[in-house]
C-alpha cells in the first residue's frame, strides 16, 4: 500500500488496528478470516514475513507465528509492515496472503513510479476524488484498477500484466 508521506503515519496505525482487530479462525465460525488455501502457500507466506523482518521492514501487527488458538490448520495472523521499501523482497513478491507492506511516497510521480517498478501488476487500488483517480489510472500498469473501493462488474474482463498473467477471463474469446 503506497501512502503520502503527510498521511503515512495516521496509515500505518489504522491498518496495524484493523489487523490486530480482525479475528482467525475456522470460517464456519464467527471468524472474519480462515486458512491459507494449503500448505505450500502457508509455507511461502511464513517464510516471506520472516524475510521482511530480516530485510529490516518494521513488523506492526502479526508476524510468522500462528494466531492464538488456531493451532493446527494454515492459519496465518494478518500482518502489517512498516517502512518498507521497494527493493525489499516483501514488495517485490506476489505474497497471496494477509499480509501488507506500507510504502512511503513524497510525490505522486514518486507512487506511480513505485507501482510499476515491479514484474508484477495484476491489480491496482487508488483512494481519491474520482477524476484524478482516473487519470493516475491510467499511468498504473496493472490488469484492473478499483477506484475508491468500488467493484469490478461481473462481466468485466479480468487478469493480470506483466508477469501476473496473460490474456483476460470474460474476454471476446471467453465467451
Amino acid at each position: 500500500m503506497l501512502v503520502s508521506s503527510t498521511n503515512y503515519d495516521k496509515a500505518v496505525e489504522i491498518a496495524a488496528a484493523t489487523a490486530n482487530g480482525t479475528t482467525v479462525g475456522d470460517p464456519q465460525g464467527e471468524f472474519r478470516m480462515g486458512p491459507i488455501a494449503n500448505k505450500a502457500q502457508y509455507e511461502k507466506v511464513v517464510r516471506l514475513i520472516e524475510i521482511g523482518i530480516k530485510e529490516g521492514a518494521t513488523l506492526v501487527a502479526g508476524g510468522p507465528e500462528k494466531p492464538e488458538g488456531c493451532d493446527k490448520g494454515y492459519f496465518v495472523k494478518p500482518t502489517v509492515f512498516a517502512n518498507v521499501t521497494n527493493d525489499m523482497t516483501i514488495a517485490t513478491e506476489e505474497i497471496f496472503g494477509p499480509v501488507l507492506c506500507v510504502i512511503k511516497y513524497e510525490t505522486e510521480e514518486e507512487a506511480i513510479k513505485i507501482a510499476n517498478d515491479t514484474e508484477y501488476g495484476l491489480a491496482g487500488y487508488i483512494q481519491g476524488e474520482a477524476s484524478h483517480a482516473h487519470e493516475v489510472a491510467k499511468k498504473i500498469r496493472a490488469g484492473q484498477i478499483i477506484i475508491n473501493g468500488g467493484a469490478r462488474g461481473s462481466a468485466a474482463p479480468f487478469g493480470g500484466y506483466k508477469a501476473s498473467g496473460n490474456g483476460r477471463e470474460h474476454g471476446v474469446a471467453w465467451h
